[in-house]
């Protein structure tokens, strides 16, 4: 298993693959952070779904993570993808065929790409976080909002509480990505059926049926990202999306085990 997971971690290291990856969790972040503190003012709202998110509250110790918070989202989209497609390309390429003969368990195969991907992902939160910080001090300083509280203790506890919420949700979202490389084993139908599911199928509904969002785990991860919301609690985001993923693991895991190793 931990040859796997060394064999995974040097295909992830590729720049093509690393470096491309950054440049997307950049590209989310920056876009995340300018809109909610550039259009502070806006009547239109800076946050998910038009909420205002208003100067007080960013000026608050919890201000200086609420950009990288918001992220999630988006940051668990890229998660789904890298873990999609590095799962489903070893059937497009044919090279699970020749990583059976090195290591004919596929268990272990299967728990050493995910625990390579869990690390991946750890990267990718910690980059999003120090630009996320980076750029909101920036922002803070264009738009003259208070960052005396961001020096705090609880500004530190706050944004530890971030990245692990974070976390928890992007590596969340890529096992849903990894389940659907598993099921389909192709990247483009993984990541295609994923992205459509996360950023249309949940939202649309979410939005004009009440209470459904308390079914779907990334609209559930979302929840545990911001730490919990009024209406659905941590506790219940956290345990229900990891049970539909746990689920859903054991399941196509049963058939990466029984199936014929060819698309």
């Amino acid at each position: 298993m931990w040859n796997v997971l060394r064999a995974e971690l040097t295909k992830l290291r590729r720049p093509s693959l690393s470096v491309s990856t950054l440049l997307a969790v950049t590209f989310v972040t920056s876009l995340i952070t300018s809109v909610l503190f550039l259009l502070v003012d806006s009547p239109e709202g800076n946050g998910e779904r038009g909420v205002r998110i208003s100067r007080d509250v960013l000026s608050l110790p919890t201000g200086i993570s609420l950009s990288f918070t918001n992220t999630a989202g988006l940051l668990g989209v890229v998660a789904l993808c890298v873990f999609a497609a590095q799962t489903a390309q070893e059937y497009t390429y044919g090279t699970l065929r020749n990583l059976l003969v090195r290591q004919p368990s596929r268990m272990k195969i299967l728990i050493g790409k995910l625990g390579a991907m869990k690390l991946f992902a750890i990267v990718m939160v910690a980059f999003s976080a120090i630009v996320g910080i980076a750029l909101s001090y920036l922002f803070a300083g264009v738009k003259d909002i208070s960052t005396q509280a961001w020096s705090t203790s609880d500004a530190k506890t706050a944004v530890w509480h971030s990245f692990i919420n974070v976390l928890i949700a992007t590596i969340g979202y890529g096992i849903f990505g990894m389940i659907l490389g598993l099921l389909f084993r192709s990247p483009i139908s993984a990541i295609s059926i994923g992205v459509i599911w996360n950023l249309i199928f949940e939202g649309l509904l979410s939005a004009f049926v009440k209470n459904i969002d308390r079914y779907f785990p990334g609209q559930l991860l979302s929840i545990v990202a911001q730490g919990g919301t009024d209406r659905i609690s941590y506790q219940y985001a956290l345990f229900t999306s990891y049970g539909f993923l746990l689920g859903g693991l054991a399941i196509v895991a049963f058939l990466f085990k029984k199936r014929d190793v060819a698309n």
